[in-house]
């Protein structure tokens, strides 16, 4: 969604309507994810940061339909969370990051998780945000999200994803390299 007009991250004014309405809709629709925490307000930190909006739109337009989950309370700021109900059907068939990708003689994938989140300017959720958001609902029961992978695995040539089968949430692990078409990634941003 970048402005053709500019070579920045910026969305048009009626780019970011459209967003501030999707974002207004999903927020009342699932008050409870975020209890106790006022959309105006939100909607205001949102207003002072182009960067983050542009952000929050990537991640609506590779289907992670991003929500508040929480709110800093040291810093103020809003914590979203990709909650599609699957994982983000826009950002699936990815290895994890670019040595990963660079590993692969044939068979590339066209990109890495770490890559594109970098390149959309969000972090990937980490084990602990997958249970946190699992607590908020069911989500990948019929995918996997590929998660932010703590280096001593990294550094053994394995990455970690989570899903939920058997009404239960699950972690596992794949050789960084591996990529599958029912597994995406869930970012977070801070606003």
């Amino acid at each position: 969604m970048k402005n053709p007009t500019s070579n920045k991250n910026e969305l048009s004014p009626k780019q970011r309507e459209e967003l501030l309405a999707a974002l207004k809709t999903r927020f009342e629709k699932n008050l409870n994810r975020h209890k106790g925490i006022e959309w105006a307000k939100v909607r205001t930190r949102l207003e002072a940061n182009a960067d983050k909006l542009w952000s929050l739109s990537e991640m609506e337009r590779t289907g992670g339909e991003p929500d508040v989950v929480g709110q800093d309370k040291k810093t103020g700021e809003y914590i979203f969370f990709d909650c599609a109900e699957q994982s983000p059907k826009g950002r699936v068939s990815f290895c994890y990051d670019h040595e990963a990708l660079d590993s692969r003689k044939e068979h590339k994938p066209k990109n890495s998780v770490m890559d594109l989140a970098a390149a959309m300017g969000i972090e990937l959720l980490m084990e602990e945000h997958y249970f946190a958001l699992q607590k908020l609902g069911e989500f990948d029961t019929k995918s996997s999200s590929w998660l932010a992978t703590p280096a001593e695995i990294r550094k053994l040539g394995g990455a970690i994803y989570g899903d939920r089968r058997y009404n239960r949430v699950f972690i596992g692990h794949n050789g960084a390299e591996s990529y599958y078409q029912g597994r995406g990634f869930r970012g977070s941003l801070r606003v």
